[in-house]
């Protein structure tokens, strides 16, 4: 059984904490020179490539209708909006520091599940959350003072994928994840590919099309492996895994960017950003175990704060 192995979703989880952010790290080498939308739309292609075979091969439930469908639609919307929002933000801030302000999302999370979902979300929580903002705040504070609004972005993206978790969690019992994925990136395609067509003469530099070099094919279709392998690799860590588990590794994501940024491009958090990215990293932590820890309780006590 999946839960029997631990020890292989730890290392799977491992694994996408160090391809994550070489995709992020790629998309920022490729935003110097490829546009946006073109970007995206390889990437959701090589995405849809990679997924149908494994699809198609392994019989997997792909097709959909009703409200399922409808929902992954908006699913796709989201997964466009926050990854075209996370390659702008790359752009203009280090690798790390947008990593950690959108880290900002298991808050979110928490405070939609009390308010839109109606969940039970103690005090302490509560507060969790709000030294988390105050971390991630010191995270954009120097951030937006060099670049200016761009430096929100991530927290845009933060939200985004808030929305796109609740979202997914709605159709998740109905699909097949592996599945899913490759009907959100044909859905993309179908979606940006036509939107490029219309608005290549427009003038709009972020919609507009380009013939990439040798070396940009190569990027643009590691961006899309990578993108694809980060997914594969969370989904099958939860397999083998409980995500009460695997939760806390997901910021081992931040250092690892850390290094990449460091590495690639010389960028490192000042010193209120790296201390803004521990106050994070410790409130998410926080509420991870936290979360952990009333759930083992059950329904034998009341949900304490």
């Amino acid at each position: 059984m999946a839960q029997d192995r631990p020890l292989l979703g730890i290392l799977l989880m491992l694994g996408f904490c160090v391809v994550a952010p070489m995709g992020d790290a790629v998309a920022k080498l490729l935003g110097q020179s490829v546009p946006l939308g073109q970007l995206l739309l390889i990437r959701f292609a090589v995405q849809a490539l990679i997924l149908i075979p494994i699809v198609w091969l392994g019989r997997r439930l792909w097709r959909m209708r009703g409200r399922v469908l409808q929902l992954t639609i908006l699913r796709t919307l989201l997964h466009i909006i926050g990854i075209g929002a996370m390659f702008t933000a790359l752009q203009y801030l280090p690798l790390a520091d947008a990593v950690a302000i959108a880290f900002v999302m298991p808050f979110m999370m928490l405070l939609l599940g009390k308010y839109v979902l109606n969940e039970e979300v103690g005090s302490r929580r509560l507060l969790a959350c709000l030294v988390g903002f105050i971390g991630t705040l010191m995270v954009v504070q120097p951030s937006f003072a060099e670049v200016g609004w761009p430096a929100l972005l991530p927290l845009l993206v933060a939200v985004n994928f808030s929305v796109f978790m609740l979202v997914t969690r709605q159709i998740a019992k109905h699909t097949d994840p592996i599945g899913l994925q490759a009907v959100s990136g044909v859905m993309a395609v179908v979606i940006m590919g036509p939107l490029l067509l219309i608005t290549q003469n427009a003038g709009i530099a972020p919609l507009s099309l380009i013939t990439p070099s040798p070396q940009e094919w190569t990027l643009l279709a590691a961006i899309g492996v990578l993108g694809t392998l980060a997914h594969l690799l969370m989904t099958w860590s939860l397999r083998y895994a409980p995500s009460a588990t695997l939760a806390p590794m997901q910021y081992l994501e931040i250092p690892v960017a850390t290094v990449i940024g460091y590495i690639v491009f010389l960028d490192l958090p000042n010193g209120m950003a790296s201390a803004g990215i521990c106050i994070t990293i410790a409130a998410g932590l926080y509420i991870v175990l936290r979360e952990r820890s009333i759930a083992r309780m059950g329904a034998q006590t009341p949900a304490p704060a």
